[in-house]
């Protein structure tokens, strides 16, 4: 499993974080014990790269501060890193739990930095005021500005001025799609969008080749046995995959037992498929 590169291209980023698959609580577990008692840094890599699509959702929701988008994913992902090396499997919970705070607070202090505040962002108080002037939100009349003003200061502990300031600061750094922009100011941003929709032609290319897939699996399942087929089936193929124990259990035999029948399976699988979907389909 190798990172997602942070190109130039935000596209071409989504698209690789979109096709990592997201671990299973069995999985998670058994990576982050290993790394907490070896020191495994496979396993580290592993769960970091598995909770990239976490990172860039959360990237997302700070957008607005007209920051770019792979910067803030950048930085969330160090702050999944750290919380990685700090995590504990043994309390119970799932990592994402624990990471969310190291995610946020990684990309916070990269905003922050990044506007070079002088007179805000010293203190506690003054941090949490920066994050939260949205809240103040468009108002009809002055008068209900006033007042959301005067609550989020009183809340904060701030004076109003501050959150008059810090309101201005991040209001100043916003960009409307509908401004024109160009050398003539004929074009707009909105002009310069990408469709992310799929063309038809990839369209048909996608169903032709899911078609195709579907069509030699099920060829190359009924070549296993019925023990094989239920295995793989069971491993590979279901939203909530089974343990090696579990389907040791199923059958009364041992977990080395089936991991024998799972390996052969998988060999029978490789020389039966074609080497496209094996790359697709089955475990390297």
């Amino acid at each position: 499993m190798n990172y997602p590169v942070v190109s130039s291209s935000l596209d071409h980023l989504l698209g690789q974080v979109r096709s990592i698959k997201p671990l299973t609580a069995e999985r998670e577990y058994e990576l982050a014990v290993r790394y907490r008692e070896t020191g495994d840094k496979e396993a580290a890599h592993e769960l970091v790269v598995s909770h990239l699509p976490f990172v860039v959702k959360i990237a997302f929701q700070y957008r607005h501060y007209a920051m770019p988008v792979q910067d803030l994913i950048q930085e969330g992902t160090i702050g999944l890193m750290k919380a990685v090396k700090r995590f504990d499997p043994y309390k119970g919970y799932r990592l994402v739990s624990f990471a969310v705070w190291w995610i946020k607070a990684y990309i916070k202090n990269f905003i922050l930095r990044s506007w070079n505040l002088v007179k805000l962002g010293t203190t506690q108080a003054q941090r949490k005021l920066f994050f939260r002037v949205g809240d103040i939100g468009e108002h009809l009349d002055e008068e209900s500005r006033n007042e959301r003003i005067k609550h989020l200061a009183e809340e904060l502990k701030v004076k109003e001025d501050d959150v008059i300031e810090v309101e201005a600061r991040v209001k100043a750094r916003e960009w409307s799609l509908n401004d024109m922009i160009g050398d003539d100011k004929d074009i707009t941003g909105m002009d310069l969008l990408e469709d992310p929709a799929i063309d038809q032609e990839t369209q048909l290319i996608q169903r032709e080749t899911e078609t195709e897939l579907s069509h030699v699996t099920k060829k190359a399942l009924a070549k296993l046995d019925p023990r094989e087929r239920f295995i793989i089936t069971k491993r590979f193929m279901e939203e909530s995959p089974w343990t090696l124990q579990k389907l040791g259990s199923h059958f009364g035999t041992s977990r080395e037992r089936v991991r024998q029948l799972e390996k052969r399976a998988l060999g029978k699988l490789r020389r039966a498929l074609p080497p496209h979907a094996v790359e697709g389909l089955l475990p390297a």
